[in-house]
C-alpha cells in the first residue's frame, strides 16, 4: 500500500483533485470526442500498413521500408509516460488538444510527403502525437468517472482498437487505390478537428495544479536515450541475430542506460516514473500482468495474418477479415468485462478467468497445421478474444482504483508504456523463435511429403531464403521458375518439376507448425500473467470521483523514495503496421 509522505505533493501543501462537476450530457460528449482521438490512432496503424507497399514503390524507398513503422513505434513509445506526466501536472485538457494537434500536423505533413525521408520524419512527428491519446484518454475516463462507474467506459476505449482493425484494412485498400495513398494521411484531418473541437469547447481542467514543478529534465533525457536503442534493438531482431551489434548491442545498451535511468528516478522530486508506484502489490502485479498478458494479442494479430496470407494464400486485405473472430472477441471481452465490473465491483475473478481463456485459446492455437479447419481456428481466435479482450479494459480500472488521483495520468500511462513494450519484447521473442522453428520443421516436413533428401538440403539448409515464401509469393511458380533455369539434364528437370507441388505442401506444412509453436510462448507468458494476478488486492471500488474521493487518510499517497523528495509518479498499436506484407492474389487450392 502506498505511504504517505511530508512531501511537497502531500495534501497539506499542494493543491488536491476536484471533483469534476459536470452533468451526464457533457460527459458523454468528452468520452464522444476522446474515443473520436482514440480512433485517429487505432485506424492510422491499419490503414497505413495496407498502404505501405504501394507508399515504398512511389517514394523508392525500399531501403528504409521498416523505418516507416518503426519511427512511429519509437516515438509514440518514448512520448508515453512524458504525456502522462504532464498531464499531472499541467491538466488533461490541455496536453490532449497539444497531442491531438501534433498528431494532425504530423499526418498532414506525411501526406504531403515527397521523399522517404520526409516521410519518416514526418511519421516521426504523428508518433510524438500519438503518444498521449491513450494514457490521456484513459485518465480523462478516470477523472471524469468513479472507478466504479469506469468499467462501462474503458471497455470501450478497447473495443476502438477492435473496430479500427476491421475497418481498417477496407478503408486503407480504398483509399489508397481509389484515390491516393496521400488520403489515408488527409483522412485524420477531419476526424481530429472534430475531436479539439469539441474537447476544447466542453472539457474542464483537469489535473494537478498548485505545485512547484521540478521537471527531471536529466531523467527524461536518459530515459529516451535507454528506449530508443532498446526497441530499435528489438525491431532488428526480426531480421538479424541476437548477437549482432544492431541487435545484441543496441538492446544492451538500452539495458545498461536504463539502469542508469532508475538511479536517476530515486532521486528526482519529479520522477518520470516513481519507482514507489511499485512498491504497491496491486500496481506492481497489475503491470506485470499486463507486461506479459501482452505479448498474446501481438503474436496473434501478427503471425496468424502471416498464416492466412502465406500458408492459405490470402491476400492482406482477406486476412485482416479472417481476423474478424480475434477482434469480434476482444470487442465482446473488453466492453463485458467493463459492464461486469461496474455491476458487480469484482475485479479478481474476472482478471483470473480472462488469462485462463488467454492460456486455453493459445494453447488451442499450438495445435494449428495447414490443414487446420477454417471453423475450428476461427474459435480458437475467439477464444483468445474474449480472453484478451479483458486485459485491455480491466487491469486500468484496478490501477486507478489503487493510485492516488494526483498521479492518474502517470500511473496509466505507466501501465500504458509496459502494454507496449512487453508487446515489443514479446514479438521480438516471437519471431527469433519462429526463425529457429522453422529451420527445424523443415526437413521433417519436406521428407514426410516424400522429397528426396537432396532437395531437402536445398530447401532446408542455410543457404533457403525464406523470403521466397513471404506473402504475395506464388511459390509453385517460383520454384518451377527456378527448376527451370537450373543447368539440369532434361529428365532430372523433369522428374523436379513433378516434384513441385509436394515441395510446396512440406514448406507451407512446416510454415503452420512454426506458427503454431509461436503460441507456446503465449501459453507461458499468459501463464506468468496469471500467477501475477494472483497478488492482486480486490480493493473496493470507489464511487466518487476527484477530491471526492476520501479524506486524506484514506487516499493513498506515494512513498517517497530515498529521503525527502516528492515522489508522484509518471510514466501497438504501431505494430499492427508489420501485420500486412505486400498483398497477393489469393491462390486456388
Amino acid at each position: 500500500m502506498f505511504e504517505a509522505s511530508p512531501t511537497a505533493s502531500s495534501p497539506s501543501t499542494a493543491t488536491r483533485p476536484e471533483a469534476v462537476a459536470l452533468g451526464r450530457r457533457e460527459r458523454f460528449e468528452i468520452v464522444g470526442a476522446i474515443l473520436l482521438g482514440l480512433l485517429l490512432g487505432a485506424l492510422d496503424q491499419t490503414i497505413v500498413g495496407v498502404a505501405l507497399p504501394r507508399i515504398v514503390t512511389d517514394l523508392r524507398g525500399n531501403d528504409l521500408y521498416t523505418w516507416v513503422v518503426t519511427i512511429y513505434l519509437l516515438t509514440s513509445t518514448i512520448t508515453v509516460p512524458f504525456w502522462g506526466k504532464l498531464s499531472d501536472l499541467y491538466g488533461r485538457k490541455p496536453m490532449l488538444l497539444a497531442g491531438i494537434g501534433l498528431f494532425l500536423v504530423g499526418s498532414a505533413l506525411s501526406g504531403l510527403s515527397q521523399e522517404m525521408w520526409q516521410l519518416i520524419l514526418f511519421r516521426g512527428i504523428q508518433g510524438l502525437g500519438a503518444g498521449s491519446l491513450f494514457p490521456i484518454a484513459l485518465a480523462v475516463v478516470g477523472d471524469l468517472f468513479s472507478p466504479a462507474e469506469r468499467g462501462r467506459y474503458q471497455g470501450l476505449f478497447a473495443a476502438v482498437f477492435g473496430f479500427s482493425a476491421l475497418i481498417g484494412p477496407a478503408l486503407g485498400g480504398f483509399l489508397t487505390d481509389a484515390i491516393s495513398w496521400h488520403a489515408i494521411f488527409y483522412v485524420n484531418i477531419p476526424v481530429g478537428l472534430v475531436s479539439l473541437v469539441v474537447i476544447a469547447r466542453v472539457m474542464p481542467p483537469i489535473g494537478r495544479r498548485g505545485l512547484r514543478h521540478d521537471l527531471d529534465i536529466l531523467g527524461a533525457a536518459v530515459f529516451t536515450a535507454a528506449v530508443a536503442p532498446f526497441l530499435v534493438g528489438l525491431t532488428n531482431a526480426q531480421t538479424s541475430d541476437w548477437l549482432t551489434p544492431e541487435v545484441g548491442g543496441l538492446v544492451v545498451v538500452g539495458l545498461v542506460l536504463f539502469g542508469l535511468f532508475l538511479g536517476i528516478e530515486a532521486r528526482a522530486r519529479e520522477p518520470i516514473i516513481s519507482l514507489a508506484l511499485f512498491r504497491d502489490r496491486t500496481v506492481a502485479a497489475t503491470i506485470a500482468a499486463t507486461f506479459f498478458a501482452s505479448f498474446g494479442f501481438f503474436a496473434a494479430v501478427v503471425f496468424l495474418p502471416l498464416y492466412f496470407q502465406v500458408v492459405l494464400g490470402r491476400s492482406a486485405t482477406a486476412s485482416g477479415y479472417e481476423m474478424f473472430p480475434l477482434l469480434i472477441g476482444v470487442m465482446v471481452g473488453s466492453v463485458g468485462s467493463g459492464q461486469v465490473v461496474a455491476r458487480t465491483g469484482r475485479y479478481k475473478v474476472l482478471i483470473l478467468g480472462a488469462l485462463a481463456l488467454v492460456v486455453a485459446g493459445s494453447l488451442l492455437l499450438t495445435n494449428l497445421r495447414a490443414g487446420t479447419d477454417i471453423w475450428a481456428l476461427r474459435a480458437w481466435m475467439l477464444v483468445l478474444g474474449l480472453g484478451i479482450g479483458p486485459t485491455l479494459a480491466v487491469f486500468t480500472i484496478v490501477l486507478q482504483n489503487a493510485v492516488p488521483v494526483s498521479i492518474l495520468g502517470a500511473a496509466t500511462s505507466a501501465l500504458t508504456f509496459f502494454r507496449q513494450v512487453g508487446g515489443s519484447i514479446g514479438l521480438a521473442v516471437a519471431g527469433t523463435f519462429f526463425g529457429t522453428q522453422l529451420r527445424d520443421h523443415l526437413p521433417v516436413e519436406l521428407a514426410a511429403a516424400g522429397v528426396p533428401s537432396q532437395l531437402i538440403d536445398r530447401f532446408a539448409g542455410a543457404s533457403f531464403d525464406r523470403n521466397e515464401i513471404g506473402a504475395g509469393v506464388d511459390l509453385a511458380a517460383s520454384l518451377r521458375a527456378a527448376i527451370e533455369a537450373a543447368p539440369l539434364p532434361a529428365p532430372l528437370r523433369d522428374e523436379v518439376l513433378a516434384l513441385v507441388p509436394t515441395i510446396v505442401r512440406g514448406i507451407y506444412e512446416a510454415m503452420a507448425r512454426s506458427i503454431g509453436d509461436v503460441f507456446w510462448l503465449g501459453v507461458g507468458a499468459a501463464a506468468i500473467a496469471l500467477l501475477a494476478s494472483l497478488a492482486i488486492r480486490e480493493i473496493p471500488l470507489r464511487r466518487t470521483v476527484g477530491h471526492a474521493e476520501g479524506p486524506a487518510e484514506e487516499e493513498p499517497a506515494v512513498a517517497s523514495v530515498g529521503g525527502p523528495a516528492e515522489a508522484p509518479a509518471g510514466a501497438v498499436f504501431a505494430l499492427a503496421e508489420t501485420v500486412d506484407p505486400p498483398s497477393g492474389g489469393e491462390r486456388s487450392p
